[in-house]
């Protein structure tokens, strides 16, 4: 689909797809809509939060919403839940406490410094009157350094610490963030949110975007996304999240992008993600944000000490990944949809961009899937696999 086509279709309503499957194009106002993420509530109603705006790393990106009661044909309205003209509003993260709130937490940076980010946290409300209906406070920063992102989900640990997934875009004097330092670490809150400290994950540049995924009362597995654009790499906790050991690639492609996991009802790991490497294809770009326009003389941060970042990969097939040996490897793989994957661009305008990217996924106990991602930039494509979708050959209909 061009860009007008996939407006006219961004109606929020599910449709027939193929047998088990139902899917659709979330409504948004904005013509950029990308880093979609699910959050199910008590009551089985769903939540799907994205950024939207005219383009990455740009101060009209802000944090939205849309709702979709259990038992609904229709997502809600998009509402707005970050409020800051000055600042880029990225990578939603929600998070139902242990008493019962429910939180936000999204990134906010200055243009295209990632490196210059802070993690702000809001109360979100949900009307009982007006279930479609969601507001957030406006929040506070994390007393945490600069530079730190958020994209996974929040755990908490059997000694009742928050643990959020952090990883950090290091700071370098004098030159531009490009992804060449940044790290894995851990925002770690004893008090429920109102103070953190960070712990950095060793050995772990060019691990981003830390996916973790209970296996037992003790023991924890995450993934990553790698800015070498060669795999997604595995660590493992086995005294619930205290210490973890040295990340090591899986046999899962990854294309610096974004990935998700989960663990299933019988015990299997699920991870939805673009296996593709930069081994797979000669695609590249200059960097994340090279079509901001805005002026900054400094040079781009020299990767001695670092890696070597590779952007413009493409974004496509989405698949999901499953494993049955606690994410060491990942033999089933089951393609969701698949595209060209062209990402040189971020426009949403044009045409150029056909990216299939930054998934997220939910799995209920009956076997329902939920799957959200971006879809040339333009829309979040939302997909609801019926129970049995993993005994059969799901795919996107031609």
């Amino acid at each position: 689909m061009d860009p007008e086509e996939i407006a006219r279709n961004m109606n929020g309503r599910l449709q027939h797809a193929s047998p088990g499957r139902q899917e659709t194009l979330l409504p948004s106002p904005m013509i950029q809509n990308h880093a979609a993420y699910l959050h199910l509530l008590g009551d089985g109603t769903l939540i799907c939060a994205w950024f939207g705006g005219t383009l990455e790393g740009k101060s009209d990106i802000s944090i939205f919403a849309s709702v979709l009661p259990r038992g609904a044909s229709n997502w809600g309205s998009p509402q707005r839940l970050s409020f800051d003209p000055a600042h880029s509003e990225q990578n939603p993260v929600l998070f139902t406490a242990p008493d019962g709130r429910l939180w936000l937490f999204h990134t906010s940076q200055p243009s295209g410094n990632q490196d210059e980010c802070r993690i702000r946290m809001a109360e979100v409300r949900r009307d009982a009157s007006q279930p479609l209906t969601l507001s957030a406070e406006e929040g506070r920063y994390l007393d945490l350094p600069r530079g730190c992102f958020v994209r996974a989900p929040m755990t908490v640990r059997d000694d009742g610490a928050w643990l959020l997934p952090i990883f950090r875009c290091i700071q370098r004097s004098g030159q531009k963030w490009n992804g060449s330092h940044d790290t894995a670490a851990l925002g770690i809150s004893r008090d429920q949110g109102r103070t953190w400290r960070l712990e950095d994950l060793g050995q772990s540049i060019g691990c981003v975007h830390m996916s973790p995924v209970w296996l037992s009362e003790r023991r924890l597995v995450a993934f990553f996304r790698r800015r070498q654009a060669d795999w997604v790499y595995r660590t493992q906790s086995t005294d619930a999240g205290m210490s973890w050991s040295v990340p090591e690639a899986t046999d899962v492609p990854n294309n610096n992008s974004s990935i998700a996991a989960t663990r299933l009802s019988d015990g299997r790991i699920a991870m939805i993600c673009n296996p593709v490497s930069a081994a797979q294809s000669a695609d590249r770009r200059a960097s994340l944000y090279d079509e901001l326009g805005e002026e900054d003389r400094r040079p781009d941060a020299d990767p001695a000490g670092g890696c070597t970042p590779i952007w413009g990969v493409p974004r496509a097939p989405v698949s999901l990944c499953l494993s049955d040996d606690g994410g060491e490897t990942f033999p089933v793989r089951l393609a969701i949809e698949d595209g060209p994957g062209t990402c040189l661009s971020n426009d949403s305008t044009d045409g150029r961009n056909k990216e299939m990217s930054y998934p997220w996924l939910l799995a209920e106990p009956d076997g329902t899937m939920h799957l959200a991602y971006t879809y040339h930039r333009r829309a979040i494509k939302y997909v609801r696999l019926a129970s049995g979708w993993d005994e059969a050959a799901v795919r996107s209909p031609s």
